[in-house]
């Protein structure tokens, strides 16, 4: 375990393991990042730009690119009334960037800051080359696993419902029950990424992709846990604050150019993704 801030610990890992692949996953996510911002650019964006200097720097002195593969998020994202949300079409990747968390903030600035160190990194100098990241990035909807516990994010009342239910809990969502945004399964967000890496560089059409599987209403989450736990109790007491973030992203993301450009494809819908994962894996956590 190291910290991502230290420069030096990065670099010599990446020296010491020839490390072709990184996956940068450290983050500070939007709930935590709303109660501590500056700590959350810290990590998020200085913590981000320290791992690609490092990178390019490492790629640089060895002569051979490193794949850098970021996870973003609907977060970036930043619709300015439900009105407008409601009127929409599948959001693509270049539309309403305008979020309103630090979180978010921090993540379109990163998108960004990737695709600078791959494309156009010292663009006036002579030390100009690209290629040396080879930076590939995500952005997923909320995503929903059975195998951790839900710590406090955002868009944590999907598998809070879930849990509240399999432990014989009421639970009260902190949004309204028409409010809807895309999700997928923690299984296809791994598949994502590992097919992501393995798609040739000249087959990608753009540095950020996005990824999703279904979209939801809080509503039609609550529905299907109380098809399994009938005796289940979901009320609903939204935060005004927490409410104005998840209006703020989009009903659904239009992730066509992955799908055209290296087959991205889900394999978990809604009905899939509750009865045959999420329902069963979080069962048998308090069955025990």
């Amino acid at each position: 375990m190291a910290d991502i801030l230290d420069k030096t610990v990065v670099e010599n890992l990446l020296k010491e393991h020839s490390i072709s692949i990184i996956f940068h996953l450290a983050a500070i996510l939007s709930t935590a990042a709303e109660k501590d911002p500056e700590r959350a650019h810290d990590v998020n964006v200085n913590g981000t730009n320290s791992l690609l200097s490092t990178t390019n720097r490492v790629g640089y002195v060895e002569k051979r690119a490193i794949k850098f593969i970021f996870p973003s998020s609907i977060a970036v994202y930043g619709i300015p009334t439900l009105e407008t949300k409601n009127s929409l079409k599948p959001l693509k990747e270049e539309e309403h960037n305008t979020p309103i968390t630090m979180y978010g903030i921090n993540k379109l600035y990163c998108e960004m800051l990737g695709s600078y160190y791959s494309s156009n990194y010292q663009l006036l100098t002579t030390n100009h080359q690209q290629l040396i990241v080879d930076f590939r990035c995500l952005r997923f909807p909320g995503i929903i696993s059975a195998m951790t516990i839900p710590s406090g994010g955002t868009s944590d009342y999907a598998p809070e419902m879930i849990h509240s239910a399999a432990k014989g809990e009421g639970y009260e969502s902190f949004v309204r029950p028409d409010t809807i945004i895309p999700f997928m399964v923690m299984p296809d967000a791994v598949k994502a990424l590992l097919q992501l890496i393995e798609v040739p560089k000249e087959k990608l059409s753009r540095s950020v992709y996005n990824v999703s599987a279904f979209s939801a209403t809080a509503g039609d989450i609550a529905d299907l846990v109380n098809k399994v736990f009938p005796d289940s109790a979901v009320s609903y007491k939204p935060d005004s604050n927490r409410q104005k973030i998840v209006d703020s992203w989009p009903a659904d993301i239009d992730d066509s150019k992955a799908r055209s450009d290296w087959g991205w494809k889900p394999d978990y819908d809604i009905e899939k993704a509750f009865n045959e994962y999420l329902i069963p894996e979080i069962q048998s956590r308090y069955s025990k």
